[in-house]
């Protein structure tokens, strides 16, 4: 997968907790970085598959059968 450079900055606390960690598992700040984003961004994905849920539930989001979807874009 190609690399994106991507210039970010931290809080003070946040970035020693940054050095503090990948030193006590001997990883680089990168990595530590990538896999903290990788697991929020599993997270996150949860909550919101959940909230897709939840406005189905409520009427707020309507659902169509995929069969007619297709149908209706002349995909058969």
């Amino acid at each position: 997968m190609p690399t994106v450079k991507k210039l970010i900055s931290f809080d003070s606390h946040i970035a020693t907790e940054l050095e503090v960690v990948s030193e006590a598992l001997q990883i680089s700040q990168k990595e530590l970085v990538e896999r903290a984003l990788d697991f929020y961004f599993d997270h996150t994905d949860s909550l919101i598959a959940q909230k897709i849920s939840d406005d189905v539930q409520k009427g707020k989001v309507a659902l169509h059968d995929a069969d007619e979807v297709f149908k209706s874009l002349g995909i058969e």
